[in-house]
């Protein structure tokens, strides 16, 4: 989640990214955690129901941008939402922070420069490199019209992979 700014948590999580409040860097990642979990009974309701759920950035952003800080590694930085439910799928829209850096409000919050990008960047290729985890990544820098044709076509194909698969467990 990007995360959910209606909650307390969600709340707390927003002045901090605005820069008008400092926390420390553990309690940050840790209330990025808390937040996901906040959802994760309605999460699995819905999916008891045959609903499908995107979801924008969930637990991986959270690892990549605190293993990124320099003082945490990946496994710490996992434990907190180790037990969220599963995704069957992850889309990495790839851009580079070149690219990201020019598009428009870029910078505007806490942890917008291209050299921490760069940083949460390779945070991210560590992260894919687990095989249980289904990653693919897509050319964010195509047409919007192109860009969403081809997360349709992946997103469909792999709903038609999974629709009998029981939900799984992150980091199980």
């Amino acid at each position: 989640f990007p995360p959910d700014r209606t909650t307390e948590i969600g709340q707390l999580i927003s002045s901090y990214l605005l820069r008008e409040k400092n926390l420390e860097d553990h309690t940050i990642h840790l209330l990025f955690s808390a937040n996901r979990w906040e959802h994760v009974p309605l999460m699995k309701e819905k999916l008891q129901q045959g609903i499908t759920i995107v979801v924008d950035r969930y637990a991986f952003s959270g690892v990549a941008f605190t293993s990124a800080k320099g003082n945490f590694c990946l496994d710490w930085c996992k434990q907190p939402d180790v037990g969220l439910p599963k995704p069957d799928l992850i889309l990495f829209l790839q851009l580079s922070p070149e690219e990201a850096a020019e598009r428009e409000n870029f910078g505007h919050e806490r942890y917008e420069s291209s050299s921490f990008q760069e940083k949460v960047l390779q945070s991210f290729y560590c992260l894919m490199e687990d095989k249980s985890l289904n990653w693919k990544k897509v050319d964010a820098s195509q047409s919007i019209e192109d860009l969403h044709r081809e997360i349709k076509s992946i997103a469909e194909e792999t709903m038609q992979e999974v629709q009998h698969k029981p939900l799984g467990e992150l980091w199980k």
